[in-house]
């Protein structure tokens, strides 16, 4: 719907839709310029005061004989001293605008309305990511604004390609997402896919910021296995823009997604290229051994547990010497638990008692029910390094991917014995080997075999020694030198 001629059917309508007089935080400030009644209208706690105010000072000394004709274009280019000016001649446009925060300018007689952008954003300050912590490297951490975000990742990325698609999604929050990615490195008919389908979602709000977008843009039914990485780091996402990557970074997230992804980019962390190339090579190594420890530690020591009489001698030490008032293979699962309920109580804990809890939970807890008789010394060890291992995942999604197909592991084992974990095993691996990202097998470079990233992969190369980026980027520039 177009503006109106007239200031006072414009201000009813504008009134009507933004809730004047019931919502506290819209504003509407009526004044004269250049002899003509106008009004001002935005949200309390977005817009810089002193700087607003000062406009409005600059607009109540305009003469009427300075912006006729053509207020609104004359005000814009002689008169408003701001960079960020720009007009809408719709109410839609307007709302959306200054509920996005903006300050809308309407004058009588005018069929435009002036958009100033004087916004000052609720921010915290840049700090060290909490989950992507390394010993050497840069200390700030993405936000929950957008464009402070964006800004970080840009003083990374000082390349003429780069791009910052701007995209609304939520048909009544209308949350600003931005599609990151150099042009001319990444695949262009990925990115135009991924673009469409954030215009296609269909949806009147993002609740959960950018794991609800995640889900809309890559519905899964019951593959626990995540299909973007998450990060933190604006370094982490400079590293894979390069790498032919696309980030999607949401309005209110303090991390960015990066897509396509596969199995071994949850296995790398930051700190591996910040330390030389043969210990990079060593964490990454020892990082994987993780992963694999985790998956299956705990089912294979119940599984030979289980046919215990039928090890060789030097495997006879598997297996408790003491008895119990709990089965073994319900001891696990009961651990598992409880390890889970170990971590949700941390999350929720302050900071000055999670370590008191942890110390009560993990080590007093499991003495006691050793000396009561519930459980056995070896199924709390075999737990304890299985959870060690757990939180040494870079990634939390996929670590809770890991976990859920060990339970399924276990709970194989404790139906069928050491057949049931090669049974389980096999299906993890076929559940791994279907799933893709955007079109990327999960475990490209193994399946299908490519012998350059997959010795890139296992070995930490040097940075003189990197030559081209992955085969997937499918961009023009595959070179990095």
């Amino acid at each position: 719907m177009r503006l109106s001629r007239k200031l006072s059917e414009n201000l009813d309508l504008l009134k009507d839709q933004l809730g004047v007089g019931i919502t506290f935080d819209v504003v509407v400030r009526e004044l004269i310029i250049a002899g003509k009644p106008a009004a001002m209208i935005f949200l309390d706690g977005f817009i810089k005061d002193t700087l607003t105010a000062d406009i409005m000072r600059r607009l109540q000394h305009v003469e009427r004989c300075e912006v006729v004709p053509g207020v609104v274009k004359k005000l814009v280019a002689e008169q408003i001293a701001h960079i960020e000016v720009d007009t809408v001649e719709s109410t839609e446009d307007l709302v959306d605008q200054v509920l996005a925060g903006q300050l809308g300018l309407l004058i009588d007689g005018e069929t435009e309305a002036i958009l100033l952008d004087v916004r000052t954003y609720p921010v915290r300050s840049i700090e060290e990511p909490e989950l992507e912590r390394v010993t050497r490297g840069s200390r700030d951490g993405f936000v929950e604004t957008l464009v402070f975000n964006t800004a970080l990742i840009r003083r990374r990325v000082r390349d003429s390609g780069l791009r910052f698609e701007l995209l609304q999604v939520g048909s009544r929050s209308k949350t600003d997402v931005v599609l990151a990615y150099i042009s001319d490195i990444a695949d262009p008919e990925r990115v135009k896919d991924l673009k469409a389908r954030i215009q296609a979602v269909n949806m009147d709000s993002l609740v959960m910021g950018s794991k609800s977008l995640e889900e809309l843009l890559f519905p899964r039914s019951l593959n626990p296995l995540p299909q973007v990485r998450y990060t933190e780091r604006p370094d982490v996402a400079a590293a894979h823009l390069y790498e032919g990557h696309i980030l999607i970074l949401t309005d209110t997230t303090p991390m960015a997604m990066i897509v396509p992804v596969t199995f071994f980019h949850f296995t790398q962390h930051a700190e591996e290229y910040f330390q030389a190339p043969v210990v990079g090579t060593y964490l990454r190594w020892v990082r994987t051994l993780a992963l694999f420890l985790a998956l299956f530690l705990t089912p294979l020591w119940l599984s030979l547990y289980k046919h215990r009489t039928a090890l060789p001698d030097f495997l006879q030490f598997i297996g408790p010497r003491e008895s119990s008032t709990v089965p073994v293979a319900l001891q696990f699962f009961i651990l598992e638990v409880g390890v889970d309920l170990i971590r949700m109580a941390l999350i929720h804990t302050p900071g000055s008692l999670a370590t008191s809890l942890g110390i009560v939970g993990a080590i007093l807890l499991g003495d006691l029910a050793v000396q009561v008789g519930l459980f056995v010394r070896e199924t709390i060890l075999y737990t304890a390094v299985m959870a060690i291992c757990y939180f040494a995942i870079p990634s939390i999604e996929f670590a809770l991917a890991i976990r859920t197909f060990r339970y399924l592991l276990l709970f194989a084992v404790t139906l069928f014995g050491f057949p049931g974990l090669l049974v389980g095993a096999f299906g993890v691996f076929l559940v791994i080997a279907q799933t893709d990202s955007m079109g990327v097998p999960y475990m490209w470079p193994l399946a299908p075999f490519a012998s350059g990233p997959f010795f890139r992969l296992l070995l930490r190369y040097p940075v003189p020694q990197v030559r081209y980026r992955p085969t997937y980027a499918g961009g023009k520039d595959k070179d990095v030198r």
